[in-house]
């Protein structure tokens, strides 16, 4: 019944909120405009019927492939580590991702067109996440226990050596670059495009069925470490392989949208008081609900400033402090 409740619930918000995505923005149309523009397609030549089938729809799925992916992530860092705080920024994910891109499109130009940034992207990420497992390896070497908020730390030390190195690519960069950079980092939309959804089709997919493999393993182990070992769980392997999942699944997202904080944070802890802390149930969920908050933030990101656009990581970033400010006086 719960499920039925809130499907019925979602389909009408993301309807609504692909309506706004499209009928808004700096070129405004009247709802004539609209109409005649859809019923014309995509391969129309009126100016109208590009906006919104060139433009406007592929940003409204890259802005819900990002925030669903984002989402799952946090979810499944959260679960891994038995920590509600976790989420891609704290373990260095993304700032790895935004390295890596960075550091392909100052130095090394535009060589695999679309998919530079995405390459550059992974690879940064996931040398972000072998940084983190070397710091772990070296702790435990030493015979050491190695705590969750020990994980966390190297996590955050991580991500605060992946920024500063983007920091210093922006700063040697030309101008030009150092400005188109400058903003893709505070993230945004802007590049939606129909060649650039099957990169972040790519990481949601590859979230999306890391979930459904681990979910049933991850809620065993936020009962314990010694109760998931007990049913045959290899704990480090698993956390291994969620790590590995989130860290490719942002770093598509990283590619194409630059890094996007506080999703992965805020909505798993928005979806459990409805759906409850289990993977099995809420893993869903919270993609979806993950989505509808990127685009949400991405129409409010066009609205709120006149014939201007902010950089959606701005308008995400202050739904993020609301949420945490709230959550600290609330708990």
């Amino acid at each position: 019944m719960i499920r039925k409740n809130s499907l019925c619930v979602a389909i009408p918000i993301i309807v609504g909120l692909c309506f706004l995505e499209i009928a808004l923005g700096s070129a405004s149309l009247s709802w004539q405009a609209l109409k005649a523009a859809f019923w014309a397609g995509p391969y129309s030549h009126d100016i109208a019927a590009r906006i919104i089938w060139s433009l406007r729809i592929p940003r409204f799925f890259l802005a819900f492939l990002t925030g669903a992916t984002l989402a799952g992530a946090g979810a499944l860092l959260q679960a891994a580590t038995r920590n509600p705080l976790a989420d891609p920024f704290l373990f260095g994910l993304s700032s790895g991702a935004a390295t890596g891109a960075v550091a392909v499109i100052v130095l090394c130009g535009d060589m695999l067109g679309i998919w530079t940034a995405a390459v550059g992207a992974s690879t940064g990420a996931l040398f972000a996440t072998a940084t983190l497992l070397l710091l772990i390896a070296v702790r435990r070497k030493k015979n050491r226990v190695i705590s969750t908020e020990r994980v966390l730390l190297s996590g955050l030390a991580v991500s605060f050596v992946f920024s500063t190195l983007t920091n210093l690519l922006i700063f040697w960069g030309d101008r030009n670059t150092a400005q188109s950079v400058l903003f893709w980092t505070m993230g945004s939309f802007s590049g939606g495009s129909w060649s650039a959804l099957p990169i972040v089709g790519l990481g949601f997919l590859t979230v999306l069925l890391g979930g459904l493999v681990y979910r049933r393993d991850l809620d065993a182990l936020m009962a314990g470490e010694e109760t998931a070992a007990s049913l045959g769980i290899h704990v480090q392997k698993l956390r291994l392989c969620v790590l590995v999942v989130c860290a490719f699944g942002c770093a598509m997202t990283v590619a194409l949208c630059g890094p996007i904080g506080f999703v992965g944070l805020i909505i798993p802890h928005l979806v459990r008081p409805r759906w409850g802390s289990a993977l099995k149930r809420s893993f869903l969920p919270t993609m979806v609900a993950g989505g509808m908050l990127t685009v949400l933030a991405d129409i409010l990101s066009r609205c709120l400033l006149p014939s201007q656009e902010l950089p959606v990581g701005i308008v995400i970033s202050a739904i993020g402090a609301a949420f945490l400010l709230v959550l600290l006086l609330r708990r």
